[in-house]
C-alpha cells in the first residue's frame, strides 16, 4: 500500500461510496481479462526491499526520514517504522546477465545509501527482524510520520477493537499485547515481482504458493524477536498477529486474516481480486475521480484505483498485482514470503531460485497443485517458518522429506531449466544456485548463523542474551558488507 492519504478518519458516505467503487472496478477488471491487450511479451522482474537503520551500538536509529532526505534517491522511500527505509530496483529482464545488472546497481544504492547514513550516525542493517528491537522500540510514536501509516494504524486497531495479542511459541516464547500495529514494522522483507499474461497468472501464482515453504526454509533470517530465540522466520508469525483485525470471536467463526495464505488453488487471477472484494471490509475507504467504465469505452486504461488500494489492504504472501507502466496494463505476482538478507549475492540468489522454479513448476506438463493439496502446502509452510533448514516437508512421491535433500535432489534441477527458460547467462545461472546449493550443504542459513553466534557469544564469550544479540548484528552489519554468502561466515 504505497499511497498517501490526506484523511485520518472516514465517514459512512465514504465506506458505501468505496464499497461501490471497488465493485464497479472488479466488474471492469473482469471485462478486461476478456478481450484487453495486457503488455506479457517479455516479462520483467522486480525487487523490493525493507531495509533497518542502526546506530553504532546495534540499537534501532529512529531517524528515516532525515536520512532519506541526506540520500535524496527516489528508488528510497519511508516504510512504516522511523527506523525502516524501502529500495525499490529498477524493474528489468533476468535474461542474460540481468541478475549481474541487478548486483551491481543494488550495491551502488545500498553503498550510497550507508554513506549517507552515516551523516546522521546510521547504517543500514539487511535482516528480517532487527535482533535488538525491544517493545519499547515497537510504539505507536515510533511509526514513520506519514500520514498512511497512521490512518492505517486506526482502522486495523479500531478494526479489532481491542488490543493487538502476539503469541509466538518457538525455541522459547513470546506472549504480549500491543495497542499499535508498530510490531509490523520489525517484519522487513524482500519482495519479488514477476511479470505474467492473464492466461498463466494461475499457473504462476499456484506455483508460488506450492513452493512458499521452500522460499522460507532456505532463505530465513528472522530467528529472534524483543530478545527471545522464536521460529527460524519468526517475521511469518509476527506479521500474521500484528495485523490481524480480528477479535477472538471472529477468528472462531472463520473470518479470514488480513495476512493469508489463502484457501484454494485458483483458476485466474479474477478468484484473488473477486475473494478481496468478498471477504475483506475496506481499511482505508479512499476514492478517485476515475470512472472507470467510461474510462474503458473510451478505449484507455483504467487505473481501477480503488481496487488497487484494497488489494494493498489484503496482504496475501503471494499477491495479484494489476499495474500500468508506459500506458500498457500488466499483470504480476508479487512475492513476498522472504526476509531481507543477509547479503545483496544471497538476496539474488533467493530472486533466482524463485523465478527460476516458479517458471519450471507453471510449464510443467503435470502442475504441481494437482498432486499437493493446498492444506499440505499451507502446512508446509509453517513448519518450514517454525524449523528453517531443518525443515521437513510433505511433497508429492517423496512423501515426508527433509527440505535440504527436497532441494538438492528435485527442486534445484528444476531451478536451474527455469531460468534457461528465462535465458539467463549459464555462469549467472551457476553462481547463485550455487549460493543455494552450498546452503542445503551446510545447513547454515542467515537464521542459522545469527543462532549459532548468539550461542558461542554466550557460551564461549561469557555475554547475557541482550548483549549477545547486540555483538551478533554488529558482527552481521560488518560481514554483510563483504558482500559473501552467509554459508561463508565465521560465527566467532
Amino acid at each position: 500500500m504505497g499511497r498517501d492519504v490526506a484523511q485520518g478518519a472516514f465517514s459512512r458516505e465514504d465506506r458505501v461510496r468505496y464499497r461501490q467503487k471497488v465493485r464497479r472496478c472488479l466488474d471492469v477488471f473482469a471485462l478486461m481479462l476478456d478481450d484487453f491487450g495486457f503488455d506479457a511479451d517479455r516479462p520483467m522482474t522486480g525487487l523490493e526491499i525493507e531495509l533497518n537503520l542502526i546506530d553504532s551500538t546495534a540499537e534501532p536509529a529512529m531517524r528515516n526520514e532525515e536520512i532519506l532526505a541526506h540520500i535524496a534517491d527516489p528508488l528510497f522511500q519511508t516504510e512504516l517504522g522511523q527506523f525502516n527505509l524501502e529500495l525499490n530496483a529498477l524493474p528489468r529482464l533476468i535474461e542474460g546477465t540481468g541478475f549481474a545488472d541487478y548486483e551491481k546497481d543494488l550495491r551502488g544504492s545500498l553503498a550510497r545509501a550507508d554513506e549517507r547514513a552515516a551523516k546522521s550516525d546510521a547504517k543500514i542493517l539487511l535482516v528480517g527482524t532487527l535482533p535488538t528491537l525491544t517493545e519499547q522500540h515497537l510504539i505507536a510514536d515510533n511509526l514513520s510520520t506519514n500520514e498512511r501509516y497512521r490512518a492505517l494504524n486506526d482502522q486495523i486497531v479500531g478494526a479489532r477493537g481491542e488490543d493487538i495479542e502476539l503469541d509466538i511459541r518457538g525455541v522459547e516464547r513470546l506472549r504480549t499485547h500491543t495497542d499499535s500495529i508498530a510490531p509490523e514494522a520489525a517484519c522487513t522483507s524482500l519482495q519479488f515481482h514477476l511479470q505474467v499474461a492473464p492466461d498463466s497468472f494461475a499457473d504462476y501464482w499456484n506455483a508460488s504458493q506450492a513452493i512458499a515453504a521452500v522460499q522460507v526454509a532456505v532463505g530465513a533470517n528472522s530467528p529472534y524477536l524483543y530478545g527471545r530465540q522464536l521460529w527460524a522466520e519468526t517475521r511469518i508469525a509476527l506479521f500474521e498477529q500484528a495485523t490481524d483485525t480480528r477479535p477472538d470471536e471472529l477468528k472462531a467463526q472463520g473470518v479470514r486474516p488480513r495476512v493469508w495464505f489463502g484457501e484454494r488453488w485458483i483458476t485466474s487471477i479474477f478468484d484473488l481480486f473477486e475473494e478481496n472484494v468478498r471477504y475483506f471490509p475496506p481499511l482505508l475507504p479512499i476514492c478517485e475521480d476515475e470512472d472507470p467504465v467510461e474510462v474503458l469505452h473510451a478505449g484507455g486504461v483504467p487505473r481501477l484505483g480503488e481496487l488497487r488500494l484494497h488489494n494493498g489492504t489484503v496482504y496475501r504472501w503471494n499477491r495479484p498485482v494489476y499495474d500500468i507502466r508506459d500506458g500498457r496494463p500488466h499483470l504480476r505476482v508479487e512475492n513476498r514470503v522472504l526476509p531481507a538478507g543477509p547479503t545483496v549475492v544471497d538476496m539474488l540468489a533467493n530472486a533466482a531460485f524463485y523465478f527460476g522454479l516458479a517458471r519450471a513448476l507453471a510449464e510443467a506438463d503435470r502442475p504441481i497443485w494437482s498432486q499437493l493439496t493446498f492444506s499440505s502446502a499451507e502446512e508446509n509452510f509453517h513448519a518450514a517458518a517454525r524449523r528453517g533448514m531443518g525443515a521437513v516437508l510433505h511433497w508429492p512421491r517423496l512423501g515426508d522429506v527433509p527440505v535440504t535433500e527436497l532441494v538438492l535432489d528435485v527442486l534445484l534441477p528444476k531451478a536451474a531449466a527455469g531460468l534457461d527458460g528465462f535465458g539467463v547467462a549459464p555462469a549467472q545461472r551457476d553462481r547463485l544456485l550455487g549460493v543455494i546449493e552450498q546452503r542445503c550443504r551446510t545447513g547454515r542459513n542467515g537464521a542459522a548463523w545469527q543462532t549459532e553466534a548468539v550461542w558461542v557469544a554466550e557460551r564461549h564469550r561469557g555475554m547475557d542474551r541482550d548483549a549477545a544479540l547486540h555483538h551478533m548484528a554488529q558482527r552481521y552489519a560488518e560481514l554483510q558488507r563483504s558482500n559473501e554468502p552467509v554459508h561463508t561466515w565465521p560465527v566467532d
